[in-house]
This record gives C-alpha cells, structure tokens and sequence, in this order.
C-alpha cells in the first residue's frame, strides 16, 4: 500500500485553507484523509488542520487487525468526537466561531477500504471496471439534482454551487456517510477537496489516471492542471494505490 497527499494555495487565495495527509496506525495500516477548511467562515484552516491532526493522533495509536464493521464503526466514533472538538474549541475563541470542514478519510486495507465523508470533499475509485466517485457530496446543488430540480449539467454553472448542508464542526452533532468496498491490489483511491474536482470532470481525471501510476508524478499533474484552468481555490489530493507485491507471486495488477 502506497500513498501520496499534496496540497496547493493555488492562484487565488491569499492562503491555504485545505489540510491531510496519508497516516499509518501501529500495524502499518494506510489511512488517508483530506479537509477543505470553509472560505466562508471564520479560521476554515484552523478547522481542518485541527480535523486532520485529531485524526492523525488517533489513528496512529491503533492497533489494526480489525474487521470492516469495527472500522465503521471506529470511524463513525471518531468522527463525531472530532466535530465536538472542533465546534466546542470555536465556541471558546471569538476568532474562530463559526469555523468549519469538509473531510473524507479512507482506511484501505488488504481487502477493502472503508470510506467516511461530510460535505463535497470526494473519494474516487479506480480500477479495472472503471472510476467511479464513491461519495455523494452534501452540497445543495447535488441534492437539487438527486430530486429532479436540476440537471449535472445544470449543476456545473449553478450561482449557489459551494453551498454546503453538511460540514464538519459547525453543529454540535452531526453524523458522516460511511461506506465499505472491495479493495484489490492494482485498485486506488483518489481523495480530493473540490479545488481539484471543480476544475476536472469524472471523465477527464479517469483519463488522466489510466494506467500504471507513479503517484506523485500524477498527482502534480492533476494539481498543475487545476491552476492551469483557473485555480481559483486550494488544490488538495491525496493518491492511494494497492500495489503489486512480487513476493507474493503477483505480476501484472
């Protein structure tokens, strides 16, 4: 299992208010995570890098080991302390209140990664069957076309497009989606705040993604193609690959 996080102010913003990462718990296991501080509040970056921080520290002090249940369940636990942290620490500085996060977190395993997310930061998947976006952003444009108000198409040029309905640590309480699926060795992850998937459609990033990867090549590709189209926001990914491991006997994933 190999990963890669880069980040990027862009060519906008006076600052980056995008954090992540990619962090290994005691048993060497991959968790990746992305969070897009919210440019409309208050200290969006405290918000992430705090969201992502908190994470980072408990992960790292499990174990592994455990099964798919226990990982969603160990997400959804995690995830909603972190968003009381955050909200009750903005509650505590004037500066800060209001402040709030996107994040997606994929913990990829031998046989399958577990997925958790809250707001329109994305998880893709790729692999020999195609890519696919596997979260569902909270966003109002997306639930005005989940109910037939709105075309996708529509929905690119919408004027209210960064209107979040979920974000992490603006309430007190709030719960994340959280899916499982089938992880296999020739399989990635691509982790992304929308800096990224606003300027580069599903179609263009499968693309750009075909292939053997070398992680960190692709993934200043993407980011340099992202400022290239305008980069009016900060440009956060993070690259996940579950690698071919000769020793076991693989060749071609």
């Amino acid at each position: 299992m190999e990963g890669i996080f880069l980040t990027d102010r862009g060519q906008i913003r006076s600052h980056n208010e995008d954090a992540g990462g990619i962090f290994f718990n005691k048993s060497g296991e991959l968790l990746a995570i992305i969070a897009d501080g919210m440019g409309g509040h208050q200290a969006g970056d405290v918000a992430s890098r705090l969201a992502t921080s908190l994470i980072r520290e408990k992960w790292e002090v499990e174990a592994g080991g455990k099964q798919p249940a226990q990982i969603e369940a160990w997400l959804e636990t995690t995830v909603v302390d972190i968003n009381k942290e955050i909200f009750d620490y903005s509650k505590g500085k004037e500066d800060c209140y209001g402040m709030g996060t996107t994040i997606v977190v994929a913990i990829c395993l031998e046989d399958y990664s577990s997925i958790a997310h809250i707001g329109d930061s994305r998880c893709y998947l790729y692999n020999e069957s195609g890519f696919r976006q596997v979260t569902e952003d909270h966003s109002l444009v997306n639930e005005l076309v989940r109910v037939g108000q709105i075309s996708k198409d529509d929905a690119e040029h919408h004027p209210r497009k960064n209107v979040l309905l979920k974000a992490l640590g603006t309430e007190e309480n709030v719960s994340p989606d959280i899916r499982t699926i089938e992880w296999e060795r020739g399989n990635g992850l691509l982790l992304c705040s929308d800096g990224l998937s606003n300027k580069l459609a599903t179609e263009e990033l499968e693309t750009l993604l075909k292939g053997p990867l070398d992680l960190k090549s692709s993934g200043k590709m993407l980011v340099d193609l992202a400022n290239e189209r305008g980069g009016e926001d900060n440009i956060s990914l993070a690259l996940i690959q579950h690698s071919c491991d000769p020793e076991a006997g693989d060749h071609e994933c």
